[in-house]
């Protein structure tokens, strides 16, 4: 039975989470979700807020879940936060935890791009995490986004911040090409990782169906405003990237889009099984929220 199905989420609070707990909820799935900062729960949940996601109080309540879903990650580095700190480092830390709370399935979300062959440090840290993952010799899924869209996601939330400024900056041409994938098929994507078999021990491109490039897209979200749209110098970009950690563009944030990487949605089709949502087809609708 479905709601005999307990599950753990870590980082409980990002944009990701709350969507797929919301989802979780509503389908009377048992939750343990875990962040540093405080939120607000949903029926069937366990709230646990701590900040080093500390092993004395949390292994107790964790203990032989079915699931452990770790949405915990960084796209930007600064003093305080790295990549290392965060993306493997913690993400060791919770598979210690998981292995010792005999939890039987890990649910990883990794990168769009990352691989053995990278130079890029984002994804080397990624791919650090994933390798702590299979070696673990716990049942994994690890997935690998693209841009995971939908209301309040951070690019949804930059592109409308710059709407009411009226103008959108796009970094260099703009004919970079990205797979968008909409957060109400990622949810039900990660909870068929925990109950479907086929998703055991994978490695998958959690990528919509649609290729569009960066300015196509911008164009079409901002559609029936009165929003210019300014290409801006990309050595100009890098340089605001590097010097300003407020930046709206980081330094990976650039690399991964000029990346141009391409994701294999007929091996997530197949697994799946379910007809997922246009991106593009939303945004011409006006219907994307």
């Amino acid at each position: 039975m479905e709601n005999d199905i307990q599950i753990v989420i870590t980082g409980a609070s990002g944009f990701v989470a709350k969507n797929l707990r919301r989802y979780l909820s509503g389908k009377n799935i048992k939750l343990i979700s875990i962040s540093r900062n405080d939120f607000k729960s949903f029926k069937n949940e366990v709230k646990i807020v701590s900040r080093n996601y500390d092993e004395k109080s949390i292994l107790p309540i964790i203990q032989n879940s079915d699931a452990l879903i770790h949405l915990v990650g960084i796209g930007k580095q600064s003093i305080q936060t790295d990549y290392n700190m965060i993306n493997v480092e913690f993400t060791k830390h919770i598979v210690n935890l998981s292995k010792k709370a005999k939890i039987k399935k890990f649910v990883y979300a990794s990168g769009l791009g990352v691989s053995g062959n990278t130079s890029l440090g984002y994804f080397i840290s990624k791919y650090n995490a994933e390798q702590l993952i299979i070696n673990s010799g716990i049942n994994y899924t690890i997935f690998r986004p693209s841009y995971i869209v939908g209301k309040d996601d951070l690019f949804t939330k930059y592109l409308n911040k710059q709407i009411k400024k009226g103008i959108i900056e796009i970094p260099g041409s703009g004919s970079y090409s990205i797979q968008p994938i909409h957060i109400n098929d990622v949810v039900k994507i990660f909870f068929l990782s925990v109950i479907q078999t086929n998703f055991k021990n994978k490695i998958i491109d959690l990528v919509g169906p649609d290729m569009i490039t960066f300015e196509q897209y911008v164009k079409l979200f901002s559609k029936g405003t009165k929003t210019k749209i300014k290409k801006i110098n990309l050595e100009n970009a890098y340089h605001t990237a590097i010097t300003n950690s407020k930046s709206n563009f980081g330094v990976d944030d650039l690399n991964i889009l000029i990346g141009n990487f391409k994701g294999n949605h007929d091996k997530l089709r197949k697994i799946t099984k379910f007809p997922f949502q246009s991106v593009i087809e939303l945004l011409k609708s006006g219907r994307f929220s």
